[in-house]
């Protein structure tokens, strides 16, 4: 009796306690604004670039005549754009850089389109779930950082990078990503990590060194494309995936080859379940 009556007034108790709260109200869309970005190039030999960007779409493109260049288009506060400068180091981010807490809503509206200048930069992105659509050939990256959830992104290096990057780090979450032109990127290290999705990693171009390039993903479809002549040694480590070979790899054990002329890349591909294919 006694337990039965203190359950009653227990949940009695938090539903007049729920009852005092203000659940979040959802966001409003406003009218859309747009915001004229323009980063003067830093006179510092040692410049990083971070992009802190939520939800939405974004566009990066070659061409700016300074560090950066473009438009921020939004209809919501939180997504206004902010630009911050110390020393070498350069932030253009949201007011709000909760990623997660950013509401999925199709009438918020939040559009990057910007133009980056040829100055030697280590460039940051960190996103949400976004698309985004990357053209970063003929810039001089000697660095490159993306971190995403869920996103849909198309990576381009369409001209070669005018620098040596040391590394090339991607991070995603349950993602459809498209690189292409990787050779071009001229990259000493690729690391990948992913969970569910699809990828191609396209490593057409001009690769001028030996390069190295870790994948590590959950349950995915991997599409590795190496141009016919490439150099490129493969390792394949795994669970329940399915490894596709396309003509002139050789293959012995878990290691998978292909002989050309030129610098090697060199693979190590861990995945849990999924496929692999390798082709070119």
């Amino acid at each position: 009796m006694f337990r039965k009556l203190f359950l009653f007034t227990a949940i009695l108790a938090l539903a007049t306690m729920a009852c005092g709260f203000n659940l979040p109200k959802a966001p409003t869309p406003g009218p859309d604004v747009t915001e004229k970005i323009s980063v003067d190039t830093l006179d510092s030999d040692n410049v990083n670039l971070k992009l802190s960007f939520g939800a939405g779409e974004m566009t990066l493109s070659p061409g700016a005549e300074k560090l950066v260049e473009g438009t921020a288009t939004y209809n919501y506060s939180a997504f206004k754009p902010v630009v911050t400068t110390e020393g070498g180091e350069v932030h253009l981010g949201l007011s709000e850089t909760n990623f997660n807490a950013f509401p999925s809503n199709k009438s918020l509206k939040n559009i990057w389109n910007l133009k980056l200048g040829n100055t030697p930069t280590g460039l940051t992105i960190e996103s949400g779930a976004y698309k985004g659509t990357f053209e970063l050939g003929g810039l001089a990256l000697n660095n490159l950082s993306i971190r995403d959830g869920a996103a849909e992104v198309s990576l381009n290096f369409s001209e070669p990078n005018q620098t040596q990057m040391a590394v090339f780090h991607y991070e995603t979450g349950a993602s459809n990503v498209k690189m292409t032109g990787l050779a071009n990127a001229n990259f000493g290290l690729l690391e990948f990590s992913s969970g569910a999705g699809d990828y191609t990693l396209d490593f057409s171009g001009d690769l001028k060194r030996d390069a190295s390039v870790t994948i590590s993903s959950g349950l995915s479809n991997i599409i590795i494309v190496v141009p016919e002549g490439m150099n490129a040694v493969v390792t394949v480590d795994g669970g329940a995936s399915n490894i596709n070979v396309g003509s002139g790899w050789s293959q012995n054990g878990k290691v998978y080859t292909q002989s050309g002329e030129g610098p090697t890349l060199t693979f190590v591909i861990n995945i849990g379940a999924g496929n692999v294919t390798l082709t070119k």
